[in-house]
Formats: C-alpha cells, sequence, structure tokens
C-alpha cells in the first residue's frame, strides 16, 4: 500500500477549525492513549478509499502528524478528499461528521483532536424493475461528453492538537 503525506493533500490551517458547540454526527468517546512514534489507525473513510494514521511525534513544535493511506490499488473512490483550508464549516453543505480525540500516554494533558467534514450530494439513481441500479457505459460516456456527470460527496479533515505541551 501507499502511503499518501497528509500535507500534500490537506494542508492543515487553524482557519479551518470547526466552531467548538458543533455537534458531530458521530458520537464517540476519546480513543485509546497512543505512546509516542505508536502509529494507529484514527478514522476510515472507505468511500474515499483513505484509511487516516496518525502518530505523537514527542517534538514540541509537531507534536501529532497524520498521513493518509490508500486502502487498496483497486479501490474505486465513490467521495474526493478536499483541503481543510478550502472548507467553511457549516457553509455550502458541510457538516462535522466525526470528531476523534487521540490522549498522548506520554503527555496525559495533551490530545489530538481529529475532525472529519463531510459534504454530502445528492445523487438521484433511477433503479430498473429488478430494483438495480445499473451505469451503462455508452450512457455514462454520454453524459461526461455533454458536462453532466454527477458531482461526488466530499471529505475533508482538519487536525489540531490542544492541552498543555510536555517538555
Amino acid at each position: 500500500m501507499r502511503s499518501i503525506p497528509l500535507l500534500a493533500l490537506l494542508p492543515l490551517a487553524a482557519g479551518a477549525q470547526a466552531p467548538v458547540a458543533a455537534q458531530p454526527e458521530i458520537q464517540r468517546p476519546p480513543g485509546t492513549a497512543q505512546a509516542v512514534g505508536a502509529v494507529h489507525t484514527v478514522r476510515q473513510i472507505p468511500e474515499a478509499c483513505v484509511r487516516i494514521e496518525g502518530r505523537f511525534t514527542g517534538q514540541a513544535d509537531a507534536p501529532y502528524a497524520m498521513q493518509f493511506v490508500r486502502t487498496d490499488a483497486r479501490c474505486q473512490p465513490r467521495a474526493v478528499l478536499r483541503e481543510a483550508t478550502r472548507v467553511t464549516p457549516g457553509e455550502d453543505g458541510w457538516r462535522l461528521n466525526d470528531r476523534i480525540r487521540i490522549p498522548s500516554v506520554a503527555c496525559p494533558g495533551q490530545q489530538a483532536v481529529v475532525e472529519v467534514w463531510r459534504r454530502p450530494v445528492e445523487q438521484p439513481l433511477a433503479r430498473d424493475g429488478q430494483g438495480q441500479v445499473r451505469v451503462y457505459l455508452g450512457e455514462a460516456r454520454q453524459q461526461a461528453d455533454a458536462g453532466k456527470l454527477a458531482s461526488l460527496p466530499a471529505f475533508a479533515v482538519d487536525m489540531r492538537v490542544q492541552g498543555t505541551p510536555c517538555r
């Protein structure tokens, strides 16, 4: 599997952070505390064929690092990843989907907070007499040539570190 650096796909910016009052669609307790250097899965986004991996670095200037790993080379994404800096929380259909808190073992007062934003799109799918959705190559090519392809759902990931820094 190929590893994709986080900074190449989604630059992290303080301006892209969500309002504290926003409630995520998925409610979860804080994750298991992680040791410095231990690589762990933060979340999978199967629609985008991506797994988010993170680790505490032990460095004061960048205490937590994330990267995106493609789940399978043959996976066909049904959603796209957008840069977190281009997402305006609560606008243009963006919803706070998940807030994941990962505490540090080495620094109990510190935790990484990863927010996953989702922008769903309505994709009306016509079903045939058997109740199946069928896509025909010829029709799909005609739609693509005419510029009438449906937009895809989108995800954006933002990360910040909260708490007291350790020495």
